[in-house]
């Protein structure tokens, strides 16, 4: 029988973590016991166990998830809450895949880990008396990135269903990632094995999408002059992501509302039905709950997608993200331009924070692309960054990027005294132009050639010699 208050263990190496949470737990009336070690947790089980316990990610010796898998060695059953201050996708999965009862990303409210504890030992009670599970055991993934409470709860949900195949429905703005989030939870699922199929409905023609999902046999209609497998078979067994669900024309929505509810379809000109198994996620910019209100959206297709909806939030909802996202895509981009990585200067990262991002994460990654080859210098300055990015500089006035090389000058007799300019310089302009006129092009070097008043020869050469990966 648990205790009238329930007792919670404390595990962190943190001094002030402990005293914070024995200090907080005492006050609400339960009975908190501290350890800064994973390894005097173990020994002190065979005198007692806690109703809660509560454990750090990252600590010396024994970490907070090999103090998990020790617990499930030893057949305990109690809830863990897992904290940790690098809170990102993969220890939010690992955390539930190890079979923890919830995720608590430090800095954290003292109120709400105090009622979180008081939820955990509720359940703990509860799965004693036969009425919870929980699931375990998926490997981890690719990192996404964010710190703000929106991408937490997006981080929550994903490994919330990670032992789940449950149609979902992600909604957000576009350019917010819902595709990610798609991929994560096919990744993090039973299915992780199995085909991901995407489609995105409006890039397809209306009259071929019916062909496109379900396939055809040969002779169907025009052109059908052979049999073609639809996405819906290509995915067998696996996942598909149909993204900007809310464009689907109403008889494409009466037939995957059937292949929802039956698991079977027929490819266009078939006869025999197709059986499959497959995950559906599907994705919406639109607000599908007033599409239904409207007869735009067929409500009973409606529920079966939104058994479990996840709204990826739009970049100026996260703005505590964008330092962190700045970074990472400064570096994606300086590798795929095959340039030196730059960086962000204090004032240029307040302009680019202050910006709303309208085109959200999609935006800020071709912004990144953008400042990687027109920014002077290895360090970006708020001058430097475009009016369409918040900013005031304006690339197309041929005086803004001739005083932007001024300031580089400048920056640069300021930190190499009297190095000449020009041997740094002039290979760098050379770069930047040869990769801006490449990029035009597709890499076509005779094409590129000739935008830059130059023969073909020329161009290699100096490909070459500027060690330029084309």
């Amino acid at each position: 029988m648990m205790a009238a208050e329930p007792t919670v263990w404390v595990v962190d190496d943190d001094a002030s973590v402990r005293w914070v949470l024995d200090k907080a737990l005492r006050s609400d009336g339960m009975e908190p016991r501290c350890f800064d070690g994973a390894a005097e947790v173990l020994n002190s089980l065979g005198e007692e166990h806690p109703d809660v316990l509560i454990t750090d990610v990252r600590m010396p010796g024994m970490s907070g998830m090999q103090l998990m898998e020790s617990l499930e060695r030893s057949g305990s059953e109690f809830p863990i809450i897992v904290m940790t201050a690098h809170a990102d996708l993969d220890s939010a999965v690992s955390a539930y895949s190890g079979g923890a009862f919830e995720y608590l990303p430090k800095p954290f409210d003292v109120d709400e880990a105090v009622a979180l504890v008081r939820r955990a030992a509720a359940a703990g009670q509860s799965s004693r008396t036969g009425n919870a599970a929980v699931g375990r055991g998926v490997s981890p993934l690719r990192t996404m990135i964010g710190q703000a409470p929106a991408m937490q709860e997006v981080f929550r949900t994903i490994g919330r269903l990670a032992r789940t195949s449950m149609n979902v429905l992600i909604t957000g703005e576009s350019g917010t990632g819902k595709e990610l989030v798609a991929r994560a939870l096919h990744e993090h699922s039973p299915r992780s094995s199995q085909p991901f199929v995407a489609l995105n409905t409006t890039a397809i023609a209306s009259e071929l999408l019916e062909s496109e999902l379900f396939g055809h046999e040969r002779g169907a209609f025009t052109g059908a002059d052979s049999r073609r497998i639809g996405r819906f078979e290509q995915a067998d067994g696996g996942t598909l992501f149909l993204d900007e669900i809310g464009d689907m024309s109403p008889d494409l929505q009466t037939r995957l509302l059937r292949v929802l509810a039956e698991g079977e379809f027929y490819r266009v000109g078939g006869q025999a039905p197709i059986r499959v198994d497959v995950r559906v996620i599907a994705a919406t910019n639109q607000d599908l709950d007033e599409a239904v209100r409207d007869g735009r959206f067929r409500e009973d297709l409606f529920h079966r997608l939104n058994v479990i909806r996840i709204k990826t939030p739009p970049l100026r909802n996260r703005r505590e993200d964008i330092p962190l996202l700045l970074e990472h895509f400064l570096q994606a981009a300086a590798r795929e331009l095959g340039a030196e990585a730059k960086s962000l200067h204090a004032d240029a990262i307040a302009q680019l924070q202050s910006f709303d991002w309208p085109g959200n994460v999609r935006q800020l990654i071709n912004a990144c692309r953008r400042l990687t080859v027109t920014a002077p210098g290895k360090m970006i300055h708020a001058a430097d960054i475009p009016a369409e990015f918040g900013g005031v500089a304006d690339v197309s006035d041929h005086s803004d990027w001739s005083s932007g090389l001024a300031r580089w000058a400048e920056q640069r007799l300021d930190a190499n005294g009297g190095q000449p300019l020009l041997e740094e310089a002039l290979p760098e302009f050379e770069r930047a132009l040869i990769r801006t006129a490449l990029s035009r092009v597709s890499g076509h070097r005779q094409e590129a050639a000739r935008l830059l008043g130059w023969g073909r020869n020329t161009l290699a050469r100096k490909i070459r010699e500027l060690g330029i990966d084309a």
